[in-house]
């Protein structure tokens, strides 16, 4: 992995993260940034350079424009988790494209065809506190496809159409993008395997 790109993505992800604003007040996780760069780093040494480097490129289309990517996907999410309050937003989010989310939904359901896989053997480590699916979306509570859903809405068509290409190679080769993901992400937490992680997770 190209450690100045990731880097350069987590660098800027999180300055968007500290200036977003939430109705409820500062959120805790905003003054943590090492679980920040845990969980950014783990995702982005899963993907590929090409898709690195064209997410990088929107992160900078956007700092350039004055948009706050992370708070747009916050507000993509809440037209599934809080319709009424959506409403009084959407004027202010950037329109969607009708190609980008076709594609979109095709990625959301290869990931939870992935967790749901990856939840039979780690399930523990696989929910971690949330539904893995839409379904369990309420006010208070986002999904892992709908805050994976709303994150994806803020890439451009480009970086979109090199995350699906990605996602049918991974498919093509029988690997698992959030098996690699948690995988990382247990390395980076000291843990010497998943089998280990979920075992400490499960109180064993």
């Amino acid at each position: 992995m190209s450690t100045n790109t990731a880097d350069e993505i987590i660098a800027i992800e999180w300055r968007m993260f500290d200036a977003t604003q939430n109705r409820g007040g500062r959120a805790a996780c905003q003054d943590d940034m090492d679980t920040f760069y845990i969980m950014r780093s783990s995702q982005l040494e899963a993907w590929n350079e090409f898709m690195r480097e064209s997410y990088c490129d929107d992160l900078l289309e956007a700092q350039k424009q004055g948009r706050n990517l992370i708070s747009e996907k916050y507000g993509y999410m809440m037209e599934r988790t809080n319709p009424v309050e959506f409403e009084e937003i959407r004027d202010m989010l950037p329109p969607r494209d009708p190609e980008k989310d076709e594609i979109i939904d095709k990625i959301c359901l290869a990931h939870t065809e992935w967790l749901d896989k990856l939840a039979k053997w780690y399930p523990h480590l696989a929910n971690q506190g949330r539904p893995i699916h839409r379904t369990g979306d309420a006010i208070d509570v986002t999904s892992f496809e709908t805050y994976l859903w709303g994150e994806l809405a803020t890439y451009s068509l480009k970086t979109i159409r090199l995350y699906a290409e990605y996602v049918e190679k991974l498919q093509d080769d029988g690997l698992n993008m959030n098996t690699m993901i948690m995988n990382n992400m247990v390395t980076k937490y000291g843990y010497s395997s998943m089998q280990a992680a979920e075992e400490r997770l499960a109180g064993k």
